[in-house]
């Protein structure tokens, strides 16, 4: 079972974070360059809140803003779910299922190390899936053993064949 850290070894900590202050169209923008549905909303250093394609979906489209005057801050989800690096990927898919989420940053105290998506996960679990599928398949086949030869545990000499 791997957990948030190897998850971030194998896929890199980019991290991409605009101030509360920008508008929501060059968020938007940001978003669309970077190819990414979410940004991390970071002011003086420190974590203050994400914003994403679905904050700007219900909170701008729905409500008549403009998404050239109103400013991330007005938008952004404020109290942010988050995990530490020692997290295993079934905590994060459990956390993202219940709370309807489909970002989680990765903070190690006060600090962003990276940031994992719902796609991450899931590509992570079906990568834990198919080897335990893999390994399964060498067992039933008796390819587990060191000598291809073992039949219920037992040793079958090569001459008894």
């Amino acid at each position: 079972m791997s957990n948030v850290e190897q998850m971030l070894e194998s896929k890199g900590c980019d991290v991409w974070s605009i101030e509360p202050q920008i508008k929501a169209y060059d968020a938007l923008k940001i978003m669309a360059e970077k190819n990414i549905g979410a940004l991390l909303v970071v002011q003086e250093g420190k974590l203050v809140g994400i914003f994403s394609e679905r904050d700007y979906a219900r909170k701008v489209i729905l409500e008549g803003k403009s998404s050239k005057e109103t400013s991330v801050s007005d938008l952004m989800t404020q109290d942010v779910l988050y995990v530490s690096p020692d997290k295993t990927v079934e905590d994060c898919m459990a956390l993202m299922s219940a709370k309807h989420v489909r970002h989680l940053p990765v903070l190690e105290g006060d600090n962003i190390v990276g940031m994992i998506t719902m796609r991450d996960v899931v590509r992570e679990i079906i990568s834990e899936k198919e080897v335990a599928i893999q390994d399964l398949e060498k067992y039933i086949s008796g390819r587990v053993y060191g000598a291809q030869d073992s039949v219920q545990g037992f040793f079958i000499p090569h001459d008894k064949f």
